[in-house]
């Protein structure tokens, strides 16, 4: 004989308990979807649109990107030069269902907001020189305003690892895919503000913070509120070898401050650091700054520098959710990417404009370096 059950504790809550409890549930939904949230946009789909087991099919080489005949590490069918760099008139184009920018094409409708390695081809001084398009620069063997002689040279400059810029980078690294191991499948889209990882830093760069623009323009700079947004400070740092190798690390190399300027600056360190461009952020400067504020005084002309140009891009002290507009004087701050782009343009010294075109007081000129001079012209 089977007992009764003994009787369920029931919790009575009066109907305005319910108003209470529903209210609130509502306000903790409310303020999950009002967290920014940031994008997974790991590689998916079919692992063969990437990979191939034994780079054999039909009797015949595995088809693979590019025109690479393979096999490639980690069984992928192109290499970074293979899949972003197929020299074809689009800069983006569609592998295994997935868009691809492209850092290396003809299309002349413009180019991607890294720029364009194809002009290397036309004068060395275009852009960075990288090895693996086999066209070493003919006049300099190491990177400007260098403090090392451990710099890559003009044989040694990679798009990734020790030697490059995206990817990990440290001593006896290598280069290529191994340096980005696990990026693609972990990539984070949108906003990266946390840098901890190759994945999750922006573009690949690891430890530099930024917005990676989204949408239908990604990849790209189109106008004053669909572009990509860069990290920068108020102060450039010191560029000492504990500055950028973290030894706690397994000496990677970082950027100082987590910003695109400080991330230049490990290879173009006298260019960023204080003493590099005389010793403080308010001049005379000896060279140009970069990681300084915009200034907002009344009686300068910094302050007329308030809707965002594409051609003079600032930088943001806080990692925006999504692009800006506005550029706000005393806030907002110059980096490096503010005058070049960072992998070549049309311009000598990967600027993102014709320098001899700047003439002060001409009265006609408004871009260039009167963007942010915006009196000099006048």
């Amino acid at each position: 004989m089977v007992s009764n059950p003994a009787p369920r504790a029931t919790l009575k809550i009066p109907l305005q308990g319910i108003t209470i409890l529903s209210a609130t549930l509502a306000l903790v939904v409310f303020l999950i979807l009002s967290i920014p949230v940031t994008t997974i946009a790991a590689v998916t789909g079919p692992c063969v649109n990437c990979h191939t087991m034994h780079n054999s099919q039909g009797g015949a080489a595995m088809a693979t990107y590019g025109g690479e005949t393979g096999p490639n590490s980690f069984l992928t069918r192109g290499s970074c030069i293979g899949c972003h760099a197929q020299g074809t008139a689009n800069k983006i184009v569609t592998i295994g269902g997935s868009d691809i920018p492209q850092v290396y094409h003809t299309d002349g409708s413009g180019d991607l907001a890294g720029g364009n390695f194809k002009y290397i081809e036309t004068d060395d001084n275009r852009g960075h020189n990288v090895s693996d398009f086999s066209n070493p620069d003919g006049t300099l063997n190491s990177a400007p305003g260098h403090h090392s002689t451990t710099m890559p040279t003009t044989n040694t400059l990679t798009c990734a690892g020790h030697n490059g810029c995206h990817g990990y980078r440290r001593f006896n690294a290598g280069s290529g895919l191994r340096t980005l191991k696990g990026a693609h499948h972990g990539n984070v889209d949108g906003k990266c503000d946390s840098a901890t990882t190759v994945a999750n830093s922006y573009r690949f760069l690891y430890n530099v913070k930024g917005f990676e623009n989204m949408g239908a323009n990604k990849y790209q700079n189109l106008n004053a509120t669909d572009h990509n947004e860069y990290f920068g400070t108020t102060s450039p740092g010191e560029t000492g070898c504990l500055d950028c190798h973290d030894m706690a690390d397994d000496m990677k190399i970082k950027p100082p401050n987590m910003t695109i300027s400080g991330f230049c600056a490990t290879c173009h360190s006298n260019f960023h650091k204080l003493s590099g461009i005389g010793g403080s952020t308010t001049g005379p400067f000896t060279r140009h700054p970069t990681d300084v504020v915009l200034p907002d005084d009344v009686s300068k002309e910094y302050k007329d520098y308030t809707s965002y140009s594409v051609e003079a891009p600032v930088g943001r002290t806080t990692v925006p959710d999504s692009p800006s507009g506005t550029v706000t004087p005393g806030t907002d701050v110059v980096t490096c990417l503010s005058c070049h782009a960072a992998h070549a343009t049309n311009y000598p010294d990967m600027l993102r404009w014709d320098y001899t075109t700047m003439i002060a007081s001409g009265g006609s000129n408004t871009t260039g370096c009167f963007t942010c001079h915006t009196q000099k012209d006048d």
